[in-house]
């Protein structure tokens, strides 16, 4: 069953010995070239089974959304070919990906930072340009030793089986693109030509330079380390340097265009919400009172924003927290009393003071609206904690 797999992968070995020169796909004349194909068969099964890892962020119609302004940065003919199509992974951290075939990934944690559609495009574009200029495959050709190249994959010959799904060399390349980015010249040239996207669809590019430039103000604040190429201080700073130079130069003539601030805030609200949850489980505190707190900003009535404010106070447990976390909690129950996490955390509050009694209802409400709650072992014994 393996034999298909690596004959067609040493197929892509030895057809990397050609030119890594690759016109970019601006049209639908445009064929693939066999390692193309091969490698976008693979890419095709690495991502089905990455969208059913349960990684991404599920909600039809922002999927919609992004996908919709994804496809206003290209003209019809490069969309037959490419068929690109946005998704939204669950996690914290800034970054965003392509894979070869034109899957484009987004991370909450990115999303949640952007104010505007037109930041969004900035985003989009870049990483559209390196699906449009064949970077991926180009990249693979460049590799200076092939048998060093398949051995960080965990790719393995002369008859041992290929280890799992470590082993997939698509996958490699779509990991590769989601942590390191690509080389520099090609980084630069997705900035570049990804800006000059979003420009020609009327956005404002004004808007590039101070979505990173907020990216890298928050990163020095907080001190924060993460391990994608969208957080990497040196690339972010370099990044800010060229589009400041970009708009002194190509775009200083440039006044304006669209923001769409007010759509891209009501349709991203919901994930903004998710991705605060994410922060807080990762205890990133003020990442998520921020996200929370942007979240009520644009929906003032949305009882999960709240609750998170009151875990992150509870938690920090710093002189005044639990008093405001209450309030917090408070204000969740009363814009959804079936909302069952708020009454845990009144209860937890309660108990911290010394309140058992009193705790015991607001954890017995807890249960009464979450009969399944994974923690309900947890909290009966908590209640037990109330003789009566």
């Amino acid at each position: 069953m393996k034999r298909p797999f690596v004959t067609g992968l040493l197929g892509l070995v030895l057809v990397a010995c050609a030119t890594s020169s690759l016109p970019p796909i601006r049209d639908a004349n445009v064929r693939l070239e066999e390692d193309e194909q091969r490698m976008w068969a693979r890419v095709e099964q690495e991502q089905k089974k990455f969208d059913a890892s349960g990684a991404l962020y599920r909600d039809a119609e922002l999927d919609a959304y992004l996908t919709g302004v994804a496809r206003k940065l290209q003209p019809p003919a490069v969309l037959q070919v490419i068929p690109f199509r946005v998704a939204v992974v669950k996690n914290p951290w800034l970054n965003a990906f392509a894979m070869p075939n034109g899957a484009l990934y987004i991370h909450s944690g990115l999303l949640a930072r952007l104010d505007n559609e037109a930041q969004l495009a900035a985003v989009l574009g870049h990483e559209m340009v390196h699906v449009t200029h064949r970077h991926g495959i180009r990249d693979f050709r460049s590799a200076q030793n092939k048998t060093a190249f398949l051995a960080t994959m965990n790719v393995t010959f002369g008859g041992v089986p290929v280890l799992g799904g470590i082993a997939d060399l698509v996958g490699a390349f779509g990991t590769t693109a989601a942590i390191t980015g690509y080389a520099r010249d090609q980084e630069r040239e997705a900035d570049s030509e990804g800006l000059d996207l979003m420009v020609r669809a009327g956005y404002d590019p004004a808007e590039t330079l101070k979505a990173f430039e907020e990216m890298k103000k928050e990163l020095d604040e907080q001190k924060i380390k993460e391990p994608f190429f969208y957080s990497s201080h040196p690339r972010l700073q370099e990044r800010i340097e060229s589009f400041e130079s970009s708009m002194r130069t190509t775009y200083r003539d440039r006044q304006g265009g669209a923001r769409n601030a007010d759509v891209f805030l009501k349709k991203t609200q919901r994930a903004v919400v998710e991705n605060a949850q994410l922060d807080l489980k990762a205890g990133r505190f003020r990442t998520a009172q921020w996200g929370a707190e942007k979240a009520i900003a644009i929906r003032p009535n949305d009882p999960k924003a709240y609750y998170i404010l009151g875990e992150v106070l509870r938690q920090k447990a710093g002189d005044g927290d639990m008093q405001k976390a209450g309030q917090h909690y408070q204000k969740a129950i009363a814009l959804d009393p079936a909302y069952p996490d708020p009454y845990k955390g009144v209860g937890l509050i309660q108990l911290k003071r010394g309140e058992a009694c009193q705790a015991k209802k607001s954890l017995q409400s807890y249960l009464a609206l979450a009969p399944t709650a994974s923690d309900r072992a947890y909290i009966d014994g908590y209640i037990r904690q109330c003789p009566r």
